[in-house]
């Protein structure tokens, strides 16, 4: 039965890596045999030797967006979770911010980033307050509903304990919040890269996104290419690293309710 599933699992994990592998060779072969130029549609292989001849400028870009995307998503959890938490005590808050919330993220984010260049310059704050605005609202509305979901049953069963609403959201409400708390995490990860990106095309001296904007405007599309791939990579990789962090987390609130 175990090795059946771990068959199962070895193949789920196949399909997509070998489907990619397909649509990689399809790119090639028609990148190769087709009569479109290579500063249109570069090739797999010129991007690999984008990344091996110019991998220290890439490098250099690719820390500057990191470190802007960090600052502005740690920022993001720790304003999420202060202010969801504040919804929930004080539910006056929630009934007066909440559907604002909702209709600001309807903005898009690259009319807002100009604005923030402008009032903030083009340095790292106006890279980090985009970011922020961006990642800050997946998370506090999931972590909103985490704790909208949990049975009342529960929270009663606090109140005839006659436990105190500080005591009942450190141990009932933020415990069982954590699950799509992290979804949002999840989400405003793949959105955090894109933010930070957007804010440098339109303003500053180096990123990835300025990597981008001038090799644009020289076409060379083989180092947008690989610069793209750098921004889907590091999403990855916060991705994964919010998945870990999360299974640790809710193994040792498991282990605590136990």
């Amino acid at each position: 039965m175990k090795n059946s599933k771990i068959t199962n699992k070895v193949l789920n994990s196949a399909y997509p890596v070998l489907t990619f592998i397909v649509l990689i060779l399809l790119w090639h072969f028609f990148a190769t045999n087709s009569k479109i130029p290579s500063y249109i549609l570069p090739a797999p292989l010129d991007i690999v030797r984008e990344f091996k001849s110019d991998w220290h400028v890439l490098l250099m870009h690719s820390k500057v967006t990191l470190v802007e995307t960090s600052i502005g998503f740690l920022i993001s959890i720790v304003v999420a979770l202060t202010v969801g938490t504040t919804m929930d005590f004080v539910p006056f808050v929630k009934k007066c911010f909440y559907p604002i919330m909702y209709i600001t993220q309807m903005i898009p984010t690259i009319t807002i980033a100009p604005l923030l260049v402008i009032w903030f310059g083009f340095g790292i704050k106006s890279k980090i307050l985009c970011v922020i605005l961006t990642c800050f609202f997946p998370m506090l509305i999931n972590f909103m509903d985490g704790i909208d979901s949990i049975d009342r049953e529960y929270i009663d069963l606090f109140k005839v304990m006659k436990g105190s609403k500080w005591k009942t959201f450190l141990h009932l409400k933020f415990p069982m919040s954590l699950d799509q708390f992290f979804t949002g995490l999840k989400i405003s990860s793949t959105y955090a890269f894109v933010a930070a990106t957007v804010a440098e095309w339109l303003g500053g001296s180096a990123g990835l996104g300025v990597y981008m904007v001038r090799s644009k405007s020289s076409y060379a599309l083989d180092k947008v290419f690989a610069c793209t791939i750098l921004v889907v990579i590091l999403s990855l990789i916060f991705v994964g690293a919010i998945t870990i962090l999360k299974k640790i987390l809710l193994k040792r609130f498991d282990n605590k309710g136990e």
